[in-house]
């Protein structure tokens, strides 16, 4: 019989991917989406979809309880939001409840992976020349989407006791076919103008999202309980490499390069958050975003993740730009 899992935020980006991944290797495969999620991606007929409510534990105790799975990878959650607190409604409470349901089914996990994120470190180690972030720092997440994670990160340990078989896999930047915030700098280039923020040197990392996937189904094998894994492609670059690499692979548009001051930034991204809270809809560039792109130093050790889980990044930048421009120009997103 094939083991059995089940992905929260199977519709997102890095999700569906884990989807195909799962499939591949001949998961018997459970995809958790709501009423409202696009199936877009998800079009193989041996995926098994199931609605799931992760703010509700009642709910979602009704919802799982005549099912039983060997793994579960709770990719589930928001990168943007109008209010500070849907964060930690969506990203925090929303992991409790699925976990709480799972330990009061007894549900015989053998691997629950959580994605976190590198931006639960915060700026720290900017001092210069930077140094990667590694495990023994201290989290001092600086933007709500940080804190939400981290909050959920920490409530995972508390689980210990209970035996809750958990890994956490923190990636930095992640980017590849389907992703949508990388994506308006590519409209933005073929649009010919390149913009950036901040004189003082940016240390980047980036992770394309097979490589993010590589890691979860590594960390279902070989992950021990409570262990973190930071995941780059292991290497650093400035801040203009990513542009210089998509103007390469649009074939050299001209283009304006405009490196505005930090406190121009302060003053855009303020007003697009206030222009999201009346309009309702949620812009790019909120507050979030301001401390996102301040942040100089994205450097992380990702040596445990090798070492421990046999990690090792297939796609550097260069291929990895090249493979999103052919899939937004053959999706006709360019």
């Amino acid at each position: 019989m094939n083991p059995k899992i089940l992905i929260t935020g199977a519709s997102g980006f890095i999700g569906s991917f884990i989807v195909e991944e799962a499939l591949r290797q001949g998961f018997e495969t459970w995809a958790a989406i709501r009423k409202s999620s696009s199936k877009a991606f998800l079009q193989d007929e041996r995926i098994h979809f199931i609605e799931l409510n992760l703010s509700s534990e009642e709910q979602l105790h009704e919802q799982l309880k005549d099912l039983q799975f060997d793994y579960v990878v709770h990719a589930a959650g928001v990168t943007k939001c109008l209010h500070p607190e849907d964060f930690f409604r969506i990203n925090t409470e929303g992991t409790k409840n699925l976990v709480r349901a799972l330990l009061d089914l007894q549900m015989p996990l053998k691997r629950f992976v959580y994605i976190s994120s590198l931006s639960i470190m915060g700026a720290i180690r900017e001092e210069q020349p930077y140094r990667e972030i590694n495990e023994r720092d201290k989290a001092q997440p600086n933007t709500a989407y940080g804190k939400s994670k981290l909050e959920a990160e920490q409530w995972l340990d508390s689980q210990k006791e209970k035996l809750f078989p958990y890994v956490i896999l923190r990636p930095t930047g992640v980017y590849g076919p389907r992703e949508r915030d990388y994506f308006m700098m590519f409209k933005s280039i073929q649009a010919h103008t390149d913009f950036a923020v901040g004189y003082k040197q940016q240390d980047i990392t980036f992770v394309y999202v097979t490589d993010v996937v590589q890691a979860v189904f590594l960390a279902l094998e070989k992950g021990e309980t409570g262990r973190r894994y930071f995941l780059s492609d292991g290497e650093v670059y400035q801040s203009s490499t990513f542009s210089d690499l998509i103007r390469k692979e649009l074939g050299n548009p001209w283009w304006i390069r405009i490196t505005a001051p930090l406190w121009l930034l302060r003053i855009i991204t303020f007003c697009g958050d206030r222009i999201g809270h009346m309009t309702g809809k949620i812009t790019a560039l909120n507050n979030d975003k301001y401390h996102i792109m301040k942040q100089r130093n994205w450097r992380c050790d990702i040596e445990p993740a090798r070492q421990e889980l046999g990690f090792e990044p297939q796609v550097q930048l260069a291929e990895g730009v090249r493979r999103c421009v052919a899939w937004y120009k053959k999706n006709k997103w360019l």
